[in-house]
């Protein structure tokens, strides 16, 4: 079978890392983790992984990551209580796997910096 060749990786400028282009990305515009990681040029599981530190860090700037919970296609189930940023395998009342993924955004906290 012939291989297409691969287009060339577009670098990231020097002062931007991975973890900055996905906060950019997700500042007060949720997004899934698969259209984080096909915008963000990065492997799906290392934006979860970038999630979870994004989300201990910006509390410092009085921000939080906004967490869209997972839901059921089949029965309407809203994993609510899920701790975890990966999106669910199943779901627990029908069992079915065709889940919505969850959504992630960076939001600010009210009345943060005001006086």
């Amino acid at each position: 079978m012939k291989q297409r060749p691969r287009k060339p990786a577009v670098p990231r400028p020097a002062q931007e890392t991975a973890r900055h282009a996905v906060m950019e990305l997700i500042r007060d515009h949720p997004l899934s983790a698969r259209e984080i990681s096909s915008q963000a040029h990065l492997a799906e599981k290392e934006v979860y992984s970038h999630l979870e530190h994004i989300r201990l860090s910006i509390h410092a700037t009085g921000g939080y990551l906004e967490v869209t919970p997972a839901e059921c296609r089949a029965c309407g189930f809203i994993f609510a209580k899920r701790d975890r940023l990966t999106p669910p395998g199943k779901c627990p009342v029908c069992r079915d796997e065709f889940i919505f993924e969850p959504l992630f955004a960076i939001r600010q906290r009210q009345g943060h910096g005001q006086e």
